[in-house]
């Protein structure tokens, strides 16, 4: 009996099992039918806004619903990629970004942009994040009011034994902790950056206070990240002096913002300016040309892992060509080179609420805002008020690295009563008055902004209809990334960052978000400027489809902050 029964007993347990697990499945295919059920809506939803804005847009062609489907397509994509780059479950790093600038403190380029941007967007992928910058007197007051004050020691730093006063100011914004090296007399210019004379003392003694910061705070990262030569001698101090502390043991990453600009100077001097052991002085790290010292080259040497800002200009800074004298030094490091694109910032740069345009708008509605954004920056400028217009921006710095010779050649031949033409920059004297010249001589056809304004900025991304970015060379580039987001083509040469972020356009596939060209050749701008113009006068219908292309297109600091942080769990793998 009692055998019988725990049979019975035991058939009972299984029939249950058996019907807990076919409730389990039925649960698991009721879950999944629902998703797949919801994915249909979003991308019927997403074809229905998608088909009813190219309606409004073409007034007489047919919509090509393969065309749209396909945009729809990539807008939920990248939505769902979105929302993947918010589930942070990866293992937690602690990283101290080390600089001399950052938005919105104290900027001059694309490093403030990115010492801004990428530790926000790595709190948001799981890391603590503190960045380490100078106290430059000419940091807007309302930051400095509210920095609070954390400590202060006396550092040693010269080759006579001379102590500097370090003092550490903090202020926390956005989940991300700044720290200021605080020195009067090395921080109390009215700019971050003079001459090279001053900026060789200014920046071997904050490489130093920075790590010594670290210590004094006691907090340790697992990686220590360097930016640019004013950073550069970082990872030499962290293997020399602080190798013993209880930072020793951080891996370190230096990020090459742009390669032209390494902190060169003499061996004396920055031997006194460091006290830096005779061994580092050699022709593999420290040394160049046998009297010069290179301090970009002694941290490229001594640090775990070099990065650029895009794969093809990784490439590119090992040639002749572009390696600005450290090709060969770059090529035997080659094993820990990567290239991570820049992203922007969507909190900065969102047409649908930025305050700084006229109109705001969304992939949905973006032809119409366009053209209102458009006129609105004409009765701005002084230009001829018409929609029509074929309307071409330059928003940089007025240098020659930026191709500006190839657009001052280009200027005449491709003005005509249907273009017009607007800049905004600063910088060499050679083409601040070109463009002032232009401006009088096309009235209401050329605007030249010879000004800085972060505003007008916004609206002239807004308005055009394409965006310049001939570069010489160009790491990785900024300006084409925010004209796609705001739905404006750009218009690039083949190299660095601009090759790995604009995919030509193919007229026969009807295909890619941008028209670019290869070699330096002021006639080979002109073809691609032609190009352009062709498609957005005889077809408009194609043109408005890349403009919503660039605008589904994500250029966001989320996959950069992916790359990175796998970069960081590579080096210090457990």
């Amino acid at each position: 009996m009692a055998a019988k029964k725990a049979t019975e007993e035991t058939a009972e347990k299984k029939t249950a099992e058996k019907t807990t697990a076919e409730k389990k499945t039925a649960v698991k295919k009721t879950a999944e039918k629902k998703t797949a059920e919801k994915k249909t809506a979003e991308k019927k939803t997403a074809v229905k806004k998608m088909t009813k804005t190219t309606k409004t847009v073409t007034d007489k062609k047919t919509v090509k619903k393969e065309a749209v489907e396909a945009a729809a397509d990539e807008i939920i994509a990248a939505a769902n990629q979105q929302v993947m780059t918010q589930e942070p479950e990866s293992p937690r790093r602690s990283i101290a970004f080390i600089g001399s600038e950052c938005y919105p403190f104290v900027k001059t380029g694309g490093l403030g942009d990115v010492m801004y941007a990428l530790p926000k967007a790595l709190t948001r992928r799981n890391c603590d994040v503190k960045v380490i910058l100078p106290r430059y007197k000419c940091i807007p007051q309302q930051y400095q009011d509210k920095m609070v004050y954390r400590g202060s020691f006396y550092m040693d730093l010269t080759s006579d034994g001379k102590q500097y006063y370090v003092g550490i100011m903090e202020y926390v914004w956005d989940g991300v902790v700044y720290d200021f090296i605080d020195n009067e007399e090395f921080f109390g210019g009215d700019k971050p950056y003079t001459n090279l004379i001053d900026d060789i003392p200014k920046y071997c003694y904050f490489s130093k206070a920075a790590l010594a910061a670290l210590n004094y705070m006691n907090w340790q990262p697992n990686i220590i990240h360097c930016h640019d030569w004013q950073a550069a001698l970082v990872p030499v101090y962290l293997r020399t002096f602080f190798q013993n502390t209880s930072i020793g043991n951080a891996k370190t990453m230096i990020t090459i913002h742009n390669l032209r600009f390494q902190g060169i100077y003499n061996i004396k001097t920055i031997k006194y300016w460091t006290n830096l052991p005779d061994y580092v002085f050699n022709k593999d790290a420290l040394t160049q040309n046998w009297l010069d010292a290179n301090m970009l080259k002694g941290g490229l040497t001594y640090s775990n892992m070099i990065t650029t800002v895009s794969n093809t200009y990784a490439g590119e800074i090992q040639t002749s060509e572009y390696g600005e004298g450290l090709e060969a030094h770059l090529r035997y490091h080659s094993g820990k080179l990567r290239g991570i694109v820049n992203g922007i910032d969507y909190d900065i740069w969102d047409p649908s609420k930025d305050s700084d345009i006229v109109a705001n708008y969304s992939i949905e509605d973006a032809i119409a805002k366009k053209r209102e954004n458009k006129i609105a920056l004409q009765k701005e400028l002084g230009l001829e008020e018409n929609g029509d217009k074929f309307v071409i921006g330059l928003i940089s710095r007025l240098t020659n690295q930026k191709g500006l010779d190839l657009v001052n050649t280009c200027i005449p031949q491709i003005m005509d009563p249907h273009t017009q033409v607007v800049v905004l920059g600063t910088g060499d004297a050679e083409y601040e008055n070109s463009f002032r010249y232009y401006e009088n001589h096309y009235k209401g056809q050329f605007a030249g902004c010879i000004q800085y304004d972060e505003a007008r900025s916004h609206r002239i991304y807004a308005g055009c209809d394409v965006l310049l970015v001939p570069s010489r060379f160009e790491p990785c580039g900024l300006t084409q990334l925010i004209a796609m987001h705001y739905g404006t083509v750009p218009i690039v040469r083949e190299t660095g960052g601009l090759k790995d972020t604009v995919e030509p356009y193919n007229m026969y596939a009807d295909w890619g978000n941008g028209f670019t060209f290869d070699r330096y050749e002021s006639g080979l701008l002109y073809d691609a400027i032609n190009r352009a113009k062709t498609l957005y006068f005889e077809n408009r219908y194609y043109w408005d489809e890349m403009v919503q292309r660039d605008m589904a297109k994500n250029v966001s600091w989320d996959n950069s902050a992916k790359q990175y942080k796998d970069l960081y769990l590579e080096l210090t793998a457990w």
